[in-house]
C-alpha cells in the first residue's frame, strides 16, 4: 500500500471539511518546530483527536485571518483620527457602518483568542489545551484587547440618531455634548496599534518566506506603516485641539482661513504642520504659536519627531548591520589580506593573483566549508556531496558499477580546490598523492607525444591516487577551474573497509604502467 505524504494528504477541505482549515501547514515555522513532515502529520492526527475547536498557531485559517485583521486594524488606526478630528458628526452611513463592523470584529477577535492556539515559551510544541490557552491570554494581552474592542461605533450609531431625531433645541444641545464626549472616547480605539505590531510579528512567523530579503521587506513595511501613523496622528491632534477650543481668534486654522474648507485641505494643512514641526523645519506657518495650547503641541511634536528620528536611525543601523553579513565578513577577509600583501610588499602581479583567487574561491560571500559540513549530519552530507560530485565519480572507470556504500564513502573524503588561469596543477615527473576531478573549468595536459584538453566532467591524476607515483603530464588550467581532488592516503582508508574492491584495485595497479599517461 502506497505511504501518503504530508497532512494535507490524509485531511484536505474535501474529506475534513472545514477542519482542515484549522490544521497546521508545512512553513518554515511548523518544520523549525516539529522537524519533519510527519511531525507535522502527527501534530494534525493529534488535534483531530482531540476534538476540540482550537484554531492551530500554524494553521491556513490562522495565516488568513492575522492578514485580515491587520489590514483592518490599520485602516482604523487611520480613519478613527480622521473622523474625531474633521468629520463634524456627519460621517455618513458607510463610515457609520464601517465603525460598527470593526467593532464587531475586535469583539469576536477578544473570543477567538480563547481558542487560539499559542506557542510555548521554549517555542518547541504548541499548546492546544483550552485551559492553557485561556489563562495565558488572560494574563497577557485580555485587557488591552477589551479596552481597544469597546464598541464606541454602537454607542456612535445610536447617539446619532437619537440626534437626528430630536426636535428639542435644549436637548439637541446636549446630544451634542454627549456626542462630542462619545468621539474624544473613541481615542481609546487607537490602543489598537499594539495589535498591529503583535500582528506583523505573526505574519512573519506563519509565513513561508524563507529569505532573508522578504524578512527585511516586512522590517521596513512595518516600521514605515508605523512612521505614517505618527505622522498621520499628529495631524490630526493639530486640528483636534483647536476645534476642542471651538476655534479661538488667534489658532492657526482662523489664520489660514480653514474653518470652511474641505476635510481634504484641513488634513492637508494638519499633516503639514505636523511635518514641519517633527523635522524641525518651522511651525508649519510664518507665525509662532500664540497661545500655551498650540505651544505644547509644537513642542510634543518636536519631542515626537525626535524620537522617530531615533527609531528610524536605530532600526536603519541594525538593518544594515544584519543585511548580508557574509559579504561583509568577506570585505573584512579581503581587507586584511590587502593590508598582508602591503606589508609583505608582494609584487602588484602576485596582489592581483591572489584577489583573483579568493574572489573564484568564495565568489564575494565568506564561509567555512568545513564548518558547515561539520554541522550538519552525516546523511545530509552524503547528500550534499552526492548532489555536487556524485556524477564526477560515475565517469572513472574504477568507480563505475561499484555498490552506493563504497561511492558514498569516496565522496566525503573529496575536497574542493580552485586554480585559477594559468596555474599548474600538476607537473610532469614530480611526485602525487591525488587525482582531481573537473566540476568547472577547462584544463590542457601536456606530454611528450601529444596535447589534450580536459573539461567540464573529466578527471586525471588516478595513477597518483593508487600508487603515489610521479605525474607523467603537466596539467595547466585554461581557465579558472573549480575542482575535487581525493588523495592517496583517503582512498586507502576507504578501501581497508571494501576488501573485495580493494582487490580489484589492485589489479589496476598493476595494469597501470601499460595505461595512458596521466
Amino acid at each position: 500500500m502506497e505511504k501518503v505524504k504530508g497532512p494535507t494528504a490524509r485531511c484536505t477541505t474535501a474529506t475534513c471539511g472545514w477542519r482542515a482549515l484549522l490544521l497546521p501547514q508545512l512553513n518554515r515555522q511548523s518544520l523549525y518546530v516539529y522537524g519533519s513532515e510527519m511531525a507535522v502529520e502527527k501534530e494534525c492526527m493529534r488535534q483531530l483527536q482531540s476534538g476540540v475547536f482550537v484554531i492551530h498557531p500554524f494553521s491556513l485559517m490562522r495565516s488568513y485571518y492575522i492578514m485580515g485583521m491587520m489590514a483592518i486594524t490599520f485602516l482604523n488606526l487611520i480613519g478613527i483620527p480622521m473622523e474625531i478630528a474633521f468629520v463634524d458628526g456627519t460621517s455618513g452611513l458607510a463610515w457609520e457602518g464601517f465603525n460598527v463592523f470593526s467593532d464587531t470584529l475586535f469583539l469576536i477577535d477578544v473570543a477567538l483568542n480563547f481558542r487560539m492556539g499559542i506557542i510555548a515559551e521554549d517555542g518547541e510544541e504548541a499548546i492546544l489545551d483550552i485551559k492553557r490557552i485561556r489563562l495565558s491570554y488572560l494574563r497577557t494581552w485580555f485587557i488591552p484587547d477589551v479596552i481597544a474592542a469597546f464598541p464606541i461605533g454602537y454607542i456612535l450609531l445610536f447617539a446619532d440618531l437619537q440626534y437626528y431625531n430630536e426636535d428639542n433645541p435644549s436637548k439637541t444641545n446636549k446630544m451634542m455634548r454627549i456626542l462630542m464626549f462619545v468621539r474624544i472616547l473613541s481615542l481609546i480605539r487607537l490602543a489598537r496599534v499594539s495589535r498591529l505590531v503583535r500582528f506583523f510579528n505573526e505574519v512573519e512567523k506563519v509565513s513561508n518566506a524563507n529569505l532573508e530579503v522578504v524578512r527585511l521587506f516586512f522590517r521596513v513595511l512595518s516600521l514605515f506603516m508605523m512612521i505614517f501613523l505618527l505622522c498621520h496622528w499628529n495631524g490630526c491632534i493639530q486640528y483636534f485641539v483647536p476645534m476642542l477650543e471651538e476655534f479661538p481668534t488667534d489658532c492657526w486654522v482662523r489664520k489660514e482661513n480653514l474653518m470652511n474648507a474641505s476635510v481634504s485641505v484641513k488634513y492637508s494643512w494638519g499633516v503639514f504642520r505636523a511635518l514641519s514641526q517633527m523635522i524641525a523645519l518651522s511651525y508649519g506657518s510664518m507665525d509662532a504659536p500664540t497661545n500655551y495650547v498650540e505651544m505644547w503641541i509644537v513642542m510634543v511634536s518636536m519631542v515626537s519627531g525626535c524620537l522617530m528620528y531615533t527609531v528610524l536611525v536605530a532600526n536603519a543601523t541594525t538593518m544594515i548591520a544584519n543585511t548580508d553579513p557574509a559579504a561583509k565578513e568577506y570585505k573584512n577577509k579581503m581587507s586584511r589580506l590587502e593590508h598582508y600583501m602591503s606589508f609583505m610588499k608582494l609584487p602588484p602581479e602576485l596582489q592581483l593573483r591572489i584577489s583573483n583567487y579568493y574572489q573564484a574561491r568564495y565568489g564575494g560571500k565568506w564561509f567555512q566549508e568545513k564548518d558547515v559540513m561539520h554541522t550538519v549530519s552525516s546523511a545530509l552530507k552524503e547528500q550534499i556531496m552526492m548532489v555536487m560530485c556524485s556524477r564526477l565519480l560515475r565517469k572513472v572507470p574504477m568507480f563505475q558499477n561499484r555498490e552506493e556504500n563504497f561511492i558514498n564513502s569516496v565522496l566525503l573524503k573529496l575536497e574542493y580546490e580552485v586554480f585559477l588561469e594559468g596555474d599548474s596543477i600538476v607537473r610532469v615527473d614530480v611526485p602525487g598523492d591525488r587525482m582531481f576531478f573537473i566540476d568547472h573549468g577547462q584544463v590542457l595536459m601536456e606530454t611528450d607525444s601529444y596535447d589534450r584538453e580536459l573539461c567540464d566532467g573529466d578527471f586525471f591524476g588516478e595513477s597518483c591516487v593508487l600508487t603515489k607515483g610521479k605525474h607523467r603530464a603537466t596539467v595547466k588550467a585554461l581557465t579558472d577551474c573549480q575542482c575535487f581532488s581525493l588523495s592517496c592516503d583517503d582512498f586507502k582508508e576507504v578501501l581497508l573497509c571494501f576488501p573485495d574492491i580493494s582487490k580489484d584495485i589492485e589489479q589496476l595497479v598493476q595494469l597501470d604502467s601499460e595505461g595512458e599517461p596521466v
